[in-house]
């Protein structure tokens, strides 16, 4: 089954306008992504999903792959799907955010092998929490799961709510998960999936994963001891830079 790597990349991002392109130790973010997704050996062909010239020629200055996909996306699920509808040959679509320098290319390969040994239309990660500051975050998507690892429901808000033990002491007393987001399709969900409409807990939580089960998807999660760093601002870039520097030394 051929399996595809696809990683959206807009330019005109609102709290980082440009960043696939900023440097990170003499390579631009979005060169540092694809090499790692290009790294991981169930990938069988990398592709930048763009709507900006700019990171097209970056990509095509260092060798890669990228595709033009249009301005009005609302999701780079949506831009994936634009690319997959050009290439008849793709079974298998991981979906990798373009933000990602230092994903491991083993949590890529995690995310499909469910897609290749089950049957399985869509996947996904999610590491354990163990810092209840990190619980409370907003910003940190949680997601609950059913005793097959399917995800029962995403939410920015500590899920599930203990009723009987303080906040301080959540951690002790409940496994809870943070998603990590990077998704895997078969190629007739993702391109199913980007034709619904938005749906009521979506937009409550802005969080489109939540429009897949709403339509009775199921979304298989895959546990990883593994974090993540993602770039989203200015700040997230100097710790990358940091971080990068460290494993120099």
């Amino acid at each position: 089954m051929k399996t595809i790597g696809i990683i959206p990349a807009r330019y005109a991002s609102s709290r980082f306008p440009g960043k696939p392109l900023v440097d990170i130790g003499g390579r631009s973010m979005i060169q540092r992504v694809y090499e790692r997704v290009a790294a991981a050996e169930l990938v069988d062909q990398v592709i930048v999903a763009t709507d900006d010239e700019r990171i097209l020629q970056n990509v095509k200055a260092f060798g890669g792959q990228a595709l033009m996909t249009r301005l009005d996306h609302q999701s780079g699920t949506d831009r994936c799907a634009e690319v997959v509808e050009q290439i008849e040959s793709a079974e298998l679509i991981v979906n990798i955010q373009g933000d990602e320098p230092f994903i491991d290319p083993e949590q890529i390969n995690q995310v499909i092998r469910p897609l290749k040994a089950e049957r399985v239309e869509i996947s996904t990660l999610a590491r354990r929490i163990d810092h209840t500051e990190e619980l409370f975050n907003a910003n940190v998507v949680k997601v609950v799961l059913s005793q097959a690892q399917r995800a029962l429901y995403f939410s920015r808000s500590p899920i599930p709510y203990l009723r009987n033990a303080p906040q301080t002491d959540w951690l002790k007393h409940a496994p809870y998960y943070k998603h990590i987001g990077l998704y895997g399709f078969r190629r007739s969900a993702l391109l199913e999936v980007t034709t619904l409409p938005v749906s009521t807990y979506e937009r409550a939580e802005s969080l489109e994963q939540l429009r897949w089960l709403e339509s009775g998807r199921q979304i298989f999660v895959g546990i990883t001891a593994g974090e993540t760093l993602g770039v989203d601002t200015p700040a997230d870039l100097e710790r990358a830079r940091s971080l990068l520097a460290n494993e120099r030394v």
